[in-house]
């Protein structure tokens, strides 16, 4: 994944900061969250919670209403510090820190009066740890809606900066398996080499199966053949691209293709992005 400068948190903060990101269960899994771990100190004491949602400048957490954590953030004058336990995805190792917090209110929570939603506003910035966190999911996000056309063309060296385990991948086709050949991806497509006739091929149902290293991954992209194109020399072969569908492309993935067009633009290698400008329509 690699380490982000400070100047690069920094971006992130700046650019992020207000935008809320609700932990859903895929996001707790990407971002590796020990709900389990996650609580509110409040003097000295400490109140497990669940984290809702969260920015980089506040947070909403669940709690007991019966647990007596509001009289005593009543006690503190409304300050505490929030736990956030992680665990990270490349090594393993946990990774836990406090963000300074002040309760501006709180509310019922589920339709019942046993838990309620509490409003934490962070007194200061956050650790860099959650900056990075949070910061790399919003960034992808924002990204594949941004450059949602560019399309990287899947060679030797792509293949070794994206991580990709193969370029030859997995591919369901109305539920039949085959195999393909990965000719390049974007946040919302692909094109794949793969054995067969054109006009029996498109419009067709797919679920394309890419594999990821450092650390191990498969993404799982559900979509539709959209377009053919011939395979010079090769009768028996024909290139095929895929529109993904968009609600259903996992975080995790968009990080991943993220991860790689920073990494070009920073370089200034853009020769190896291709922009498409019909977008995921590859």
């Amino acid at each position: 994944m690699g380490i982000l400068t400070s100047q690069q948190i920094t971006t992130y903060y700046e650019r992020y900061k207000t935008t809320e990101l609700t932990f859903t269960k895929e996001i707790i899994e990407v971002t590796g969250l020990v709900t389990k771990q996650v609580c509110l100190k409040c003097m000295g004491t400490l109140w497990p919670c669940l984290v809702y949602s969260s920015s980089l400048e506040s947070a909403k957490i669940v709690a007991n209403s019966k647990s007596g954590l509001i009289q005593k953030l009543q006690e503190a004058n409304q300050a505490g510090s929030l736990k956030f336990c992680f665990t990270d995805t490349e090594t393993g190792n946990p990774l836990i820190f406090f963000v300074a917090v002040r309760s501006m209110g709180y509310a019922p929570y589920g339709g019942t009066q046993d838990m309620i939603i509490i409003h934490l506003q962070f007194t200061q910035r956050p650790p860099d740890d959650l900056i990075v966190i949070m910061g790399r999911i919003l960034d992808a996000d924002a990204n594949s809606a941004q450059r949602r056309g560019d399309r990287i063309l899947v060679t030797t060296d792509t293949q070794r900066k994206l991580q990709l385990a193969s370029q030859n991948v997995a591919i369901s086709i109305q539920g039949i398996p085959r195999q393909c050949i990965l000719r390049d991806i974007s946040f919302y497509g692909a094109k794949v080499v793969i054995m067969g006739l054109a006009k029996f091929l498109e419009e067709r149902e797919v679920v394309l199966t890419i594999d990821f290293d450092e650390p191990m991954k498969s993404f799982s992209l559900k979509g539709r053949f959209i377009r053919s194109e011939v395979v010079a020399g090769r009768q028996e072969l024909v290139a095929m691209a895929i529109s993904f569908d968009e609600s259903l492309v996992p975080i995790g993935y968009k990080i991943r293709i993220n991860n790689y067009i920073t990494q070009v633009r920073a370089d200034n290698r853009s020769d190896q992005v291709v922009r498409d400008p019909v977008g995921a329509e590859q």
